[in-house]
């Protein structure tokens, strides 16, 4: 069977780099494995659910090299959860319940006193007709639950340890009991679905054989493997990473703005940089920029992964697009400087990229190239500049020219190491630093510099 995976967001907000590690683990596993990616809206929510953002996340993931195979929305598939809902009702699986969240609270805070797991008791299983026509002409709505099979043969309050096992492509042989756990809610009372059934029903009907996502996840695993099960429906594949957290440990969430994709990209930085940190971080091994996906995805090692919490920088993002920039040719982004209005060809380029953090700083170097610069010249570098300019050679330049010339300034004034070059730098591009003058002269020409040093 040929490996389908998916990714789910939620299009109630900008994803952020929290959200693409799930995203890109699941993308690689697949293209390593000549498999398919689904992309997924869980939309469900149509209070909050934005078809915006629903296209900004497309984009990013466009932008990241995510392609899918296959896009559907959750929201044009009620049909096939209501079919679910109904049959799970039909087998006394899925009933109804109708405390309110403050009843629930209490009962809750009553066994922690008691000190019990606040566990659902499943009083909505013993209540009578009479009693649901109480709460009916009260104008309460039922909540749903699912009845986890985790209690002695015909007796639902009887519960037993009842351990779900499956083995997991990342943190191997996994075990939850499912007598632990409440009898999960599947539908709300306006009749809204939770995320749970029509994850499970998409993943069955979409043919998903592996489910890779957080380890917040974890605990949920044993309890939609009886929901699959009662389904009748194929269980996938499981596999839990670990998460990214803020670099001072929070958890990151659609309010971390500054981690998001879209503001990454408005930044400048490469997309392989983004996604090279969000795989790499927290596993075996070293962090360094893949340049393309399929390198990526030949570094991929689930068995690498950490089990622990790994801390994502924001400036690692910088430092992985900088040595990305660094090792581009004039072919890699011939196109994108055109765009930033840089006419520079591949002597430009040349000059320059080893002093641009991202390929939109090289407008700032043709800026100084074309264009005017503001000479910072010292009152006691005068003299010097002044010998200097009579030294200047006439044209052509050549990558030889600020040796020739600096040679000759060198034997006439005597001036040395950072005495004789930072003098004539600061006057001719207005900076203490910057890219090689021996690749900046000939691109700047004679005439401005004579204009600059003068």
């Amino acid at each position: 069977m040929s490996v389908t995976v998916r990714f789910a967001p939620s299009p109630t907000g900008h994803i952020h780099i929290g959200n693409v590690r799930p995203a890109l683990f699941n993308y690689l596993f697949a293209k390593k494995q000549g498999g398919n990616f689904v992309l997924r809206y869980d939309d469900t929510d149509v209070q909050r659910s934005k078809e915006e953002y629903a296209v900004g996340i497309a984009e990013d993931l466009k932008w990241l090299g995510i392609n899918p195979d296959r896009v559907e929305k959750q929201s044009e598939r009620f049909a096939l959860y209501d079919a679910a809902a109904a049959k799970l009702k039909d087998a006394g699986l899925l009933y109804p319940c109708y405390e309110t969240p403050e009843e629930l609270e209490r009962r809750r805070n009553r066994a922690r006193a008691l000190g019990r797991p606040p566990v659902y008791d499943r009083a909505g299983l013993k209540l009578t007709g009479e009693q649901i026509a109480e709460y009916e002409a009260e104008g309460r709505k039922p909540h749903w639950r699912f009845k986890l099979p985790n209690h002695a043969e015909n007796d639902a309050f009887s519960t037993v340890r009842t351990e779900v096992h499956w083995d997991d492509v990342i943190r191997g042989r996994q075990t939850v009991d499912l007598a632990s756990l409440s009898d999960p809610v599947l539908i709300r009372a306006d009749g809204t679905y939770l995320y749970t059934l029509p994850s499970i029903v998409d993943d069955a009907d979409m043919g998903i054989t592996h489910v890779i996502r957080g380890e917040d996840h974890i605990a949920n695993t044993g309890v939609q493997i009886a929901i699959f099960q009662a389904l009748g429906a194929q269980v996938p594949e499981f596999g839990h990473h670990n998460l990214l957290t803020t670099a001072s440990g929070e958890g990151l969430s659609k309010r971390s703005g500054a981690l998001s994709i879209r503001s990454l990209r408005e930044e400048g930085y490469e997309p392989m940089a983004v996604c090279s940190l969000a795989v790499l971080t927290g596993t075996s091994h070293a962090v360094e920029p893949a340049p393309t996906m399929e390198a990526l995805a030949d570094m991929l090692d689930f068995s690498g992964i950490s089990k622990s919490a790994a801390k994502f920088d924001p400036e690692d993002v910088g430092h992985l697009t900088a040595k990305l920039v660094h090792a581009m040719s004039f072919a890699d982004v011939a196109d994108r400087l055109k765009a930033d209005g840089v006419e520079g060809d591949e002597a430009f380029w040349t000059a320059v990229k080893e002093n641009c953090s991202t390929v939109s700083d090289a407008k700032k170097w043709w800026e100084l190239i074309v264009g005017s610069a503001t000479p910072d010249i010292a009152e006691e570098d005068k003299d010097f500049i002044t010998q200097a300019t009579a030294l200047l050679p006439q044209e052509p330049w050549t990558e030889e020219t600020w040796g020739e010339w600096t040679k000759a300034v060198k034997a006439e004034t005597g001036r040395k190491g950072k005495g004789l070059f930072m003098p004539l730098r600061k006057a001719i591009t207005g900076l203490a630093h910057g890219p090689d003058l021996k690749n900046m002269l000939p691109l700047i020409g004679r005439e401005k510099t004579l204009d600059r040093l003068s």
